[in-house]
């Protein structure tokens, strides 16, 4: 039940990653200028790895507080 924690924590470090790349991937496309539509094709694509890493930090977090219930 120990490695749960360390287990967890990769988990939602992954995830905390993932939302890095979300932030810079739609910072990159505002300040290039891109028109609206475009703008929005960008939008669209990240949205579902945003998800998927708000996901991914949630379980993480999820198996840190179980490790912690549990040990």
């Amino acid at each position: 039940m120990a490695t749960l924690i360390p287990v967890g924590a990769v988990i939602t470090l992954i995830g905390l990653g993932l939302l890095m790349v979300c932030i810079l991937r739609v910072g990159k496309a505002r300040k290039a200028g891109l028109p609206e539509e475009e703008l929005r094709s960008v939008l669209e694509k990240t949205v579902p790895l945003n998800l998927a890493a708000l996901l991914l930090s949630a379980l993480g977090l999820i198996v840190v507080v179980v490790g912690i219930i549990l040990s």
